[in-house]
């Protein structure tokens, strides 16, 4: 390769560069507006209701009872 291949291909290089420094943040402002968009449609989706929910049951001391002597 010669001087004028090699400041050629330089040139190109920086060329591709800057277009992917340009177009860089772009693809990822796509790629993050469809992972929102995924997100939302998930949460629009009802869940599936399989059953009656089981009941809390509480295992610490109630409220306004003494504890025990």
């Amino acid at each position: 390769m010669n001087g004028n291949q090699i400041e050629g291909l330089i040139g190109m290089l920086a060329t591709l560069g800057i277009l992917v420094l340009l177009v860089l943040p772009s693809a990822l402002g796509v790629l993050r507006d469809r992972r929102i968009d995924r997100q939302l449609r998930q949460a629009r989706q009802p869940e599936p209701h399989t059953g009656p929910a089981p009941e809390a049951r509480h295992r610490g001391r109630r409220h306004g009872t003494a504890r025990p002597a």
